[in-house]
């Protein structure tokens, strides 16, 4: 039997609606959120994010302000500028746009965003009330991700739940909430000699690496130094497999795959991009799962893009207005 797909688009969708009652009840009381973005860079993906932003906060009644730093901004200019904003009480919840300039640390700028005001959840103070069981603003992919696996109706309490991948942002953040929840946790990565074991024991399966964007980056750039000065060795063509495949999952397990890859549709006799009739390379997006092999074993099962993407967006805006009933 067919996995049922946990559709984020139409949970997203649900998330919004109720948030924009709220939002009408705060702008009632003179107190509606105002989300200030802070992007430092020309990444066209950047651009591309801030843009859909603007347009879900401007259709859900947030006030949405980009400000727009210099590229070559320091981290001291960066830090001033959030501090500015920290003490600005119009903003009642700011975002940091990547990439940062080079030479950035962007823990650090995460850092000086006050809690009441980190609508990513990434302030160290925020992240503390993971421990603690009581997040009221929390990172957004990991809540969008944990949120998907209640709407299950599985049971969550002793369930054996896999997470791969240990990032500050995803991994670590996703196992501290399923603890919470009491789920029996185990956490693989990069370091972990078989992951096998641990991903076919699970009940609950979180696949959070990046594992094919990291492969086709790094031959890209590669593949540019040799184009460059062919005196450098042409890399092999990369792995862009996915991580977890149907031999590898649980029957019946619940699969939520967090990643996103953007790859090439294929690549030509060069090793290059296979181009459209533009001349764009053509490229896809892909999760770290094998969607169509795992969705026949699984009892329930995460699409990308359709899942855990569009319930980033939608823990994002409800942490947004969580920090403007925190301020209210």
């Amino acid at each position: 039997m067919a996995a049922t797909i946990l559709d984020g688009r139409a949970i997203a969708g649900e998330i919004l609606a109720k948030l924009r009652v709220e939002i009408e009840e705060l702008k009632k009381k003179g107190k509606g959120p105002h989300l200030v973005a802070v992007q430092a860079n020309e990444d066209p993906g950047s651009r591309v994010y801030v843009k859909s932003q603007k347009k879900t906060c401007e259709d859900l009644g947030i006030a949405y302000t980009l400000d727009e730093l210099p590229p070559t901004s320091s981290e001291e200019a960066l830090l001033a500028h959030i501090q500015k904003r920290n003490a600005d009480p119009t903003v009642t919840g700011i975002i940091i746009q990547t990439p940062l300039p080079e030479g950035v640390s962007l823990p650090k700028i995460q850092a000086s965003i006050t809690r009441e005001k980190d609508v990513e959840g990434m302030n160290p103070a925020n992240l503390g009330m993971l421990i603690y069981g009581n997040p009221r603003i929390g990172p957004c992919t990991p809540m969008g991700a944990v949120e998907l696996v209640k709407r299950t109706g599985v049971k969550i309490e002793g369930a054996a739940t896999t997470v791969i991948g240990h990032s500050n942002i995803v991994g670590k953040p996703i196992a501290v909430l399923m603890l919470g929840l009491n789920a029996s946790v185990s956490c693989v990565h990069i370091f972990t000699k078989d992951i096998r074991p641990y991903v076919k024991q699970a009940d609950i399966l979180f696949v959070a690496t990046g594992k094919i964007s990291f492969a086709w980056q790094a031959y890209s750039k590669a593949l540019k130094k040799h184009q460059k000065d062919p005196s450098v060795p042409k890399p092999p063509l990369p792995d862009l497999s996915p991580l977890v495949t149907a031999d590898m999952i649980k029957p019946g397990a619940v699969v939520i795959d967090v990643a996103i890859n953007r790859i090439p549709e294929a690549l030509d006799a060069n090793g290059e991009p296979v181009k459209d009739e533009k001349g764009k390379p053509k490229m896809k997006i892909v999760g770290d799962v094998d969607f169509e092999g795992c969705k026949a074993v699984a009892s329930f099962i995460t699409p990308v893009p359709g899942g855990c993407g569009e319930m980033t967006v939608a823990m994002l805006l409800s942490n947004t207005v969580e920090a403007a009933k925190m301020l209210a």
